[in-house]
């Protein structure tokens, strides 16, 4: 049986404009938006990092 290899990197996205989230998102990137304690981005990039991945791009 042939070994996987190991995966080391995270590609989020991140982008578009945020207009569904209107006023918040005038000021403020949808991904910076406050969730409870840190911005939302924050909750993904350490999930990312805590399951071993070495790279994460947010796109």
């Amino acid at each position: 049986m042939a070994s996987r290899p190991t995966i080391s990197k995270a590609v989020i996205p991140a982008a578009g404009l945020g207009t569904r989230f209107l006023p918040a998102t005038k000021a403020t990137p949808k991904e910076m938006l406050p969730v409870v304690d840190k911005p939302a981005i924050q909750y993904v990039v350490e999930e990312a990092v805590s399951a071993g991945l070495d790279d994460v791009l947010m796109i």
